[in-house]
């Protein structure tokens, strides 16, 4: 059975650069709709059509579950008003449906079942590694603006570390808006990434640290920037995911041996190991974090190890990664003393691979016993629980209409 979809009421406002056509049918494809109708007598009978409101934008669940499902009509609040904004039909009610939706009415919508934001399943994003609220929200040249920062915040990982956290949001939204307006696709950005994750090692390896440095920072800012650029423009690919993570997972062992290699004088004082001992050690601690992750994915639970409980999530911001280790090496050279910061990465990845080990048996030791984990991120309501810290930390307030 075919599955097309059908335009209604294109407000003319771009958003990140997207219209309303081009947004909904770039998501839309993803979900398996073919092609976008323009007269529902070019529907094939055995097809189902999704008609949908362009002057709404639409949270990305609730497109994903209209097209899991035919005969259903989507409705939300709007100025008092609750009003039809999507519905998804065979191809024997696209009439009624369409005549329905244009009216703003549901009651005349015979053999389809209304559904609203609240009917939705679940609120939590394994892949964001964040709970928020879905939302459908009218698109109004005056929310403009808020519009985009719905989208943006939405596109932002709710558990990382804390130089993306916290430093890299504000300046990110200006380069992604740049990117969009330009045309420069996140693949770009990756690619730049990667040319100056390179040059960094190479002047780490040569004993410019400083200017290593510079470099390696604003690439871990430009590994913030694609993630965002891909999803608030709906660009994201195969080829990009594997390209970035796979530039995430190489390069900052490689940069550990690089700095060690590029001090000219290197004794380290604070373990007693030589500096490839204590670069093996860095390295090795790497690897275990990275592999006790995966067989968390695997043999505990298919959410990710730090969103278990509050805990985890509050140790992810400072856990043995790139952007923590980098805080280290900063300092160090600032202080003058490069050799101790290395060695501060060492004793900080031994820390953070043992308490991530430790995590791991317990988690272990719960599914065991029959209390199989469950994500923190599950348990709590994003608007109801504002008062808890780890909440406001690590989630977005619902987003609403005015």
């Amino acid at each position: 059975m075919g599955k097309y979809w059908y335009l209604l009421h294109d407000p003319g406002i771009r958003l990140w650069n997207l219209s309303s056509e081009e947004r909904l049918g770039r998501v839309l494809r993803g979900l398996g709709f073919e092609q976008r109708l323009e007269d529902l007598q070019q529907l094939p009978e055995s097809s189902s059509v999704l008609f949908v409101r362009g002057d709404f934008l639409f949270d990305e669940r609730v497109l994903q579950t209209l097209g899991k499902e035919m005969n259903l009509v989507f409705q939300v609040q709007n100025q008092n008003t609750v009003i039809p904004v999507a519905s998804h039909v065979e191809a024997g009610k696209a009439q009624m449906a369409l005549e329905g939706l244009l009216a703003g009415r549901v009651d005349s919508m015979q053999g389809v079942r209304t559904i609203g934001l609240n009917d939705l399943s679940s609120t939590f994003s394994k892949t964001l590694k964040k709970t928020n609220a879905p939302f459908v929200l009218p698109i109004r040249l005056k929310d403009k603006d808020s519009l985009e920062e719905q989208l943006f915040a939405g596109s932002y990982k709710g558990v990382t570390d804390l130089v993306t956290k916290f430093l890299w949001p504000l300046p990110a939204k200006w380069v992604t808006r740049f990117c969009a307006n330009q045309g420069i696709r996140p693949n770009h950005v990756t690619a730049l990434s990667f040319v100056l994750a390179i040059a960094a090692g190479v002047l780490f390896w040569k004993g410019e640290l400083l200017w290593g440095l510079l470099l390696g920072w604003f690439m871990t800012f430009l590994d913030t920037v694609d993630g965002k650029l891909a999803r608030v423009t709906i660009t994201s690919s195969w080829w990009g995911n594997i390209f970035d993570h796979g530039i995430d997972l190489i390069h900052p062992p490689l940069w550990y041996w690089a700095w060690g290699m590029g001090l000219v004088s290197f004794s380290p004082d604070l373990l007693g190991l030589s500096p490839g001992s204590l670069i093996a050690v860095i390295v090795a601690g790497y690897i275990v974090g990275r592999l006790v992750e995966g067989f968390w994915h695997l043999v505990v639970a298919k959410f990710g190890i730090f969103l278990w409980r509050p805990f985890d999530s509050f140790f992810r911001l400072v856990t043995a990664r790139r952007n923590p280790n980098l805080i280290f090496l900063t300092c160090s050279v600032v202080a003058g003393r490069p050799d101790m910061g290395l060695e501060m990465v060492a004793v900080w990845t031994v820390i953070s691979s043992v308490i991530l080990l430790l995590r791991f048996m317990m988690g272990m030791w719960s599914k065991l016993r029959g209390d199989a984990p469950r994500s923190w991120l599950t348990e709590i309501d994003p608007e109801k629980d504002r008062s808890v810290l780890a909440v406001r930390v690590f989630t977005n307030p619902p987003a609403t209409a005015e």
